[in-house]
C-alpha cells in the first residue's frame, strides 16, 4: 500500500515534471532560434542549433534524475507518515477479530456438545429446544471461523495447495445446489472447460459455494456457472437473471457484515470470504452487471498452469 501511494506521488511529479520540461525546452529552441536567426538557413547554422538543443536536452534530463530520486523519497516517507496510523489500525483489527475468534470458538464447542448430550433421553419438546441450541452454536462457531480467516492476509501460506482442475469442482459443487435450484424453479446452468490451477480444495470449494449461494438467492429464473483457461488465466463466472447490482455497490458488497437492504439473508461475509480466497490464490474476484442488464456476473480469476 505504501509502494503504490509513494509510485501515484511519484507519477503525478513526473507528469508536472515534463510538462515544465516541455515548457522549458520550447522556450530554449526559441530563443535559440532567435539568436541565430538567418543563420539557421545554412548547414553550419543548422547544425550548431541542433547541437545546442542537444545540450539543453541532456542539462535538462541530468537535472531531472537527482530531482527525481529525491522526490521518490520524499514520497515515500510522505506515503508511510500518512499510511503508518491506518496500517496499525488494521493490524490492531486483525489480531483482536484473531484474538475473540480463538477465545470464541471453546465455549461454543462446549455448548454445542453439551446440548447434544442432553438431548439423549430428553423429551421431545426439550430436544427441539436443544436442538436449535446446537444449531446456533454451530453456526455461530462457523461465523467465528469466517472472522478468523478474514483476520488473516490473503497468502498463499494459509493454503494447502494443489494441483486442481477447476471445471471438476463446478460440476461437484453445482450437483450439491441441483436440488434447491429445481425447488426455486431456477435452470442451474453448467457449462465447463478444463481450467487447472495450483489451489486449495477446501477453499475453492468454499468460494464456489458462497457464489452459488449469493446466486439462487437473486437469480429469478437462470443461473449460470463456467469454468475456462486462456492462457496463464483460469476463470470462474458465475451469473444470474436477477436485478444486477447498482454500480455504486459493487465494491461494498465485499465488504465484511455489507448487505444491500434490510431484508437480505447471511451476514454479508460470504463475499467477503470470497474474495479473500482469490487474493489468497494470487487471483482476483470482481463483480459487475452482464451487458444489457441482464443480472449481476461474478468472475474469479486464478493464475493457471499450463496445460498438458
Amino acid at each position: 500500500m505504501i509502494a503504490r501511494l509513494t509510485a501515484r506521488y511519484v507519477l503525478v511529479f513526473l507528469v508536472v515534471l515534463t510538462a515544465i520540461n516541455a515548457v522549458a525546452y520550447v522556450f530554449m529552441s526559441r530563443s535559440y532560434a532567435a539568436e541565430l536567426g538567418p543563420a539557421l538557413e545554412t548547414p553550419e547554422g543548422a547544425a550548431a542549433y541542433a547541437a545546442a538543443m542537444r545540450h539543453v536536452l541532456v542539462s535538462i534530463l541530468l537535472f531531472d534524475v537527482p530531482l527525481v530520486m529525491l522526490v521518490s523519497g520524499a514520497s515515500y516517507v510522505l506515503a508511510r507518515t500518512h499510511l503508518e496510523p491506518l496500517l496499525a489500525a488494521r493490524e490492531r483489527e486483525r489480531r483482536f477479530a484473531a484474538d475473540a475468534a480463538h477465545e470464541l470458538r471453546s465455549p461454543l464447542a462446549t455448548i454445542a456438545t453439551v446440548a447434544q448430550a442432553a438431548r439423549v433421553g430428553a423429551q421431545p419438546e426439550i430436544q427441539a429446544s436443544l436442538d436449535t441450541i446446537i444449531r446456533a452454536a454451530l453456526d455461530a462457531s462457523a461465523i467465528v471461523g469466517d472472522l478468523l480467516t478474514l483476520a488473516r492476509e490473503p497468502a498463499s501460506h494459509a493454503l494447502h495447495t494443489e494441483p486442481l482442475d477447476l471445471a471438476i469442482l463446478a460440476r461437484h459443487c453445482v450437483a450439491e445446489f441441483e436440488e434447491r435450484a429445481k425447488a426455486a424453479a431456477i435452470d442451474l446452468h453448467l457449462e465447463t472447460q478444463s481450467a487447472l490451477v495450483n489451489g486449495d480444495e477446501r477453499r475453492i470449494r468454499e468460494l464456489l459455494r458462497n457464489l452459488l449461494e449469493n446466486g439462487l438467492r437473486h437469480a429469478r429464473t437462470r443461473l449460470s456457472v463456467r469454468t475456462n483457461q486462456q492462457g496463464r488465466t483460469a476463470t470462474i463466472t458465475i451469473a444470474d437473471d436477477g436485478p444486477g447490482i447498482e454500480p455504486s455497490q459493487q465494491e461494498r458488497i465485499f465488504e465484511r457484515f455489507f448487505r444491500s437492504n434490510e431484508q437480505s439473508e447471511g451476514l454479508g461475509l460470504g463475499l467477503s470470504i470470497g474474495r479473500w480466497i482469490a487474493l489468497a490464490h494470487g487471483g482476483e474476484l470482481r463483480a459487475s452487471n452482464q451487458q444489457g442488464g441482464g443480472g449481476a456476473l461474478f468472475t474469479v480469476t486464478f493464475p493457471a498452469l499450463p496445460s498438458a
